[in-house]
């Protein structure tokens, strides 16, 4: 195989652009479905109609189109959940976040989990690297989380002794949980009383 990093380097023409994006969503789509060891660079090829020279193009090896998928599904999760994300700064806002998250789960009767747990189940004690983009995609959902437990603490909304740093963390990790449970059991009321258990734990903090 020819070596084309200096290629993957210069900056991607539209058209470029568009190949390579085109690329990572079909490999996005596939892993999603069948996982990242049953998920070929073959297969990649013919869902993204390219062939194995412009695939290698734009992506030396199926690590660097993992990494690359995992990005992609982090933007995903981050631009699904906004305009909440944003203005996480109120009871009201935390709970109508938390509507989003399960009334999602009941209307894909529980399948699917989260596309960033997912992969992190595969690939976190496989690949280290993967593991390092994987625990950065997981900080930029919960940072979002954290400024808005901040903002609710620094007007008054939530006592001086409301730590945001772990309140973000323990909603983050419910949703989490919750979400592997609902897809286990093929039932959103895991990922309810998660989420409803910690909000309840933060509404102990109102002010």
């Amino acid at each position: 195989m020819t070596d084309t990093s200096q290629d993957r380097a210069r900056p991607l023409t539209a058209k470029g652009q568009a190949t390579r994006a085109r690329i990572v969503a079909a490999a996005a789509d596939l892993i999603f479905v069948h996982g990242v060891s049953r998920t070929s660079v073959e297969d990649v090829q013919r869902e993204a109609g390219v062939s194995a020279s412009q695939l290698y193009h734009y992506f030396g090896d199926k690590r660097a189109l993992v990494r690359a998928v995992i990005a992609r599904q982090a933007d995903a999760v981050l631009q699904n959940q906004e305009p909440f994300l944003s203005h996480l700064d109120s009871f009201e806002a935390l709970h109508a976040w938390r509507d989003v998250h399960v009334e999602a789960q009941r209307q894909r009767g529980g399948a699917g989990g989260c596309p960033l747990g997912t992969l992190a189940a595969q690939l976190a004690d496989e690949d280290p690297e993967a593991r390092a983009d994987l625990a950065a995609g997981f900080c930029r959902w919960e940072e979002p989380i954290r400024a808005g437990l901040r903002a609710m603490r620094d007007r008054g909304a939530l006592s001086p002794e409301a730590d945001p740093d772990q309140l973000a963390l323990a909603l983050l990790a419910a949703v989490q949980g919750g979400l592997v449970l609902t897809q286990t059991r093929r039932d959103p009321r895991a990922l309810a009383v998660a989420l409803d258990t910690v909000l309840a734990y933060i509404h102990t903090f109102a002010a």
